[in-house]
């Protein structure tokens, strides 16, 4: 069974808030799929994290890069995992029928949107239901996360 984390955005965009939680799980050794809603999506995000942080560096690649094998951190729209990640992060709105074959996935909610609030908790039980070890944490003002459930 999985590791499932739900991540409730208060206080950041998801573009904010994704790269600290790659580069976390990417320094401690994870291999990281990133799936996102669409390819533009996908090239926007690409970009920012060339230029996220002045100071560092996360390997990363999409599609339009191509060599997933090679690539640390794959960032995609589809349903696939071409760099043998361990950890699987879907950001708002996308989803995944493969989340049992990676040890950690990362589920980001829009906390200003009911309607992604619902789809979380739709997913939280199912998920549940499953099996699957299931935790909860939301954002604080200061872009940490405290542990709810």
């Amino acid at each position: 069974m999985s590791d499932i984390r739900f991540y409730h955005l208060q206080f950041q965009a998801q573009q904010q808030a994704l790269p600290l939680l790659i580069t976390k799980a990417y320094e401690q050794g994870h291999r990281i799929v990133v799936k996102l809603r669409d390819v533009a999506e996908v090239n926007q995000f690409n970009d920012h994290l060339w230029s996220f942080h002045p100071d560092s560096f996360l390997p990363h690649g999409c599609a339009k890069d191509g060599n997933a094998e090679n690539q640390p951190i794959w960032i995609t729209h589809e349903d696939e995992n071409p760099n043998k990640a361990d950890v699987l992060i879907l950001g708002q709105g996308a989803a995944s029928e493969q989340v049992s074959d990676y040890k950690l996935c990362c589920i980001m909610l829009n906390g200003q949107d009911e309607q992604s609030i619902a789809q979380g908790r739709g997913l939280w039980k199912q998920y549940k239901g499953e099996g699957h070890d299931i935790t909860y944490w939301q954002q604080t003002e200061r872009g940490g996360w405290d542990k709810k459930a």
